[in-house]
């Protein structure tokens, strides 16, 4: 484990193997709490059918891009939508294949990098993401360009990533993760490698004032910033979040754009 640069490429290579290599596990330890027709915001357990971020989405055009196994994207096709979920990575889209028939509920699925959408200008009215793509990818700025370019003018990208202030302690859920460790400055990414040196897993860290800066480089306009608080009696664990961590600083950034009209 190591904080230092790595190459578009080598983020790239890494992310679509590791997902494919651990779709299994990660559904066996998250499956549960996500759902097969759910759509969970975060760790937190914010629900987009409390939330409603998205604001209406029957009869419009939904892009989830990251959808993992994508059971925001079947709970959306419940609500009306015509969704289309993308991911990277196959193993886990194998995960959307087989949920879709535990639940009956079967959207489009595409296998894609979110650097180059394989879509059309200005062909959905809403992009979403909890915790996929964005995180992982060398060039984030590139995402929010291509979601630009496939949103219709007053369209919304909604997505959800580790808050930015996380990355100031270590990935520990207990004590240890209220020390502050690192700078919150160094944007070198998190990376894990295996015994011949080769990368594993790569994520990217982004200050606050950087993702607002790539979107509105890319055009966007900031609606709002939400930072899920932990809720009373929620007393699950996923890796690094927890009750004792969650109740003191956040876990979650959610950002809320649009692109405009004219």
């Amino acid at each position: 484990m190591a904080r230092r640069a790595v190459s578009p490429e080598e983020s790239r290579r890494a992310s679509r193997s590791w997902w494919d290599r651990d779709a299994d596990d990660y559904q066996a330890e998250h499956g549960t709490f996500l759902g097969d027709v759910d759509f969970r915001w975060c760790p937190e357990g914010l629900r987009e059918a409390e939330a409603g971020l998205l604001g209406p989405v029957a009869g419009r055009r939904v892009l989830e891009v990251g959808c993992g196994a994508a059971a925001a994207s079947r709970w959306l096709a419940t609500q009306h939508a015509e969704v289309v979920a993308l991911d990277l990575s196959g193993g886990m889209l194998r995960h959307a294949r087989e949920a879709a028939d535990r639940s009956g509920v079967h959207v489009p699925l595409l296998q894609a990098d979110a650097t180059a959408l394989p879509l059309a200008d200005a062909s959905f009215d809403i992009a979403c993401t909890a915790f996929g793509a964005v995180p992982f990818v060398a060039d984030s700025a590139a995402v929010m360009r291509e979601v630009y370019r496939v949103l219709r003018p007053g369209g919304r990208w909604i997505f959800a990533v580790t808050h930015p202030i996380r990355w100031i302690f270590l990935d520990d859920p207990g004590e240890n993760g209220l020390v502050a460790t690192h700078s919150y400055f160094d944007r070198r990414p998190y990376v894990e490698s295996d015994e011949s040196g080769r990368t594993t897993y790569v994520e990217q860290h982004r200050t606050l004032g950087d993702r607002i800066r790539e979107l509105v480089a890319a055009g966007f306009t900031l609606e709002d910033l939400i930072e899920p608080e932990w809720p009373p009696g929620h007393e699950e664990i996923w890796g690094q979040w927890s009750p004792l961590r969650g109740r003191i600083f956040p876990g979650t950034a959610i950002f809320v754009a649009a692109r405009p009209r004219s």
